[in-house]
C-alpha cells in the first residue's frame, strides 16, 4: 500500500509512464481487433454484399468513435481505464472535448509509435498528440497507483524556448527519425530478397497494416 507521502505525490503530479500507456494501447488494440474479427465473421456468415457493407460501415464508425466518445465522456478508453489512466485537458483540468479527442486520435493514428518519442523529453511526459492538443495522461485513481506506474513532472529549465519553437523542433525530430529508420530499412534489404519479398509483399503489407492499426487504436 502506498504511503501518505506517495499518495500526496500522486495527487500533485502523476503522469502515466510509457509502460502504462503501452499497456492501454495493447488492451484497446485487442478490443478493436476482436471487434474486427466479429465484424468479418458476421459479414462472411451473411453471404450478402449489402449486409457486408453495413457491417463494414458500422465497424469503421465504431472504431473512429470508440476513443473520442469514451475519452470525452469518461476521460478514458477501456484500455486507459484498466491501466488506471485518464486524459486530462490542460485548460479545464477535466475531460477533453469531443473534437479535441478526435484530433488526438487523428494525430496518434498518423504518427503511430513515433508520437510517443517526445515523452522522453517533455516535462509532463507528453506524446506529440498530447502536446498538439494541450492534454496530458495522468493517473485516474491515486489510491490504486503504485510508484512504478507513474512519474512526476520534470523540473523546468531556467530558460525555455517558446511553445511554438518546441513543437516545431519536436516535429522535425520525429520526421528526421522516421526518414532515418526508412533509409536504414532500405539499406539493409538485400537484393537476393527483393524478388522473394515482392511475391509476398501483399501479405506483409496486410500484417503490417493490422499491427499498425492495433498500435494506433488506443
Amino acid at each position: 500500500m502506498a504511503s501518505q507521502t506517495e499518495a500526496e505525490t500522486v495527487k500533485g503530479a502523476a503522469y502515466g509512464r510509457f509502460s502504462r500507456r503501452l499497456r492501454a494501447v495493447v488492451i484497446d488494440g485487442i478490443i478493436i481487433s476482436l471487434m474486427l474479427v466479429a465484424a468479418l465473421s458476421v459479414a462472411v456468415a451473411s453471404e450478402s454484399d449489402k449486409v457486408g457493407r453495413i457491417v463494414g460501415i458500422t465497424f469503421v464508425a465504431t472504431w473512429l468513435l470508440y476513443e473520442p466518445v469514451l475519452v470525452s465522456i469518461t476521460g478514458s478508453s477501456i484500455g486507459h481505464y484498466l491501466s488506471n489512466l485518464r486524459v486530462v485537458d490542460d485548460r479545464t483540468h477535466g475531460n477533453v472535448g469531443f473534437l479535441k479527442a478526435i484530433a488526438r486520435l487523428g494525430i496518434k493514428t498518423l504518427l503511430g509509435v513515433y508520437s510517443f518519442l517526445t515523452m522522453a523529453v517533455t516535462s509532463r511526459h507528453q506524446a506529440v498528440h498530447d502536446l498538439l492538443t494541450r492534454s496530458t495522461v495522468q493517473v485516474r485513481d491515486p489510491s490504486k497507483a503504485r510508484p512504478g506506474q507513474y512519474v512526476a513532472e520534470r523540473a523546468e529549465l531556467p530558460a525555455r524556448a517558446s511553445r511554438t519553437r518546441r513543437i516545431i523542433v519536436t516535429l522535425f525530430y520525429l520526421f528526421f527519425t522516421f526518414v532515418l529508420v526508412g533509409l536504414a530499412g532500405v539499406a539493409l534489404e538485400s537484393r537476393a530478397c527483393v524478388t522473394w519479398e515482392s511475391a509476398r509483399r501483399p501479405t506483409i503489407q496486410l500484417i503490417w497494416s493490422l499491427a499498425w492499426f492495433g498500435l494506433a487504436s488506443s
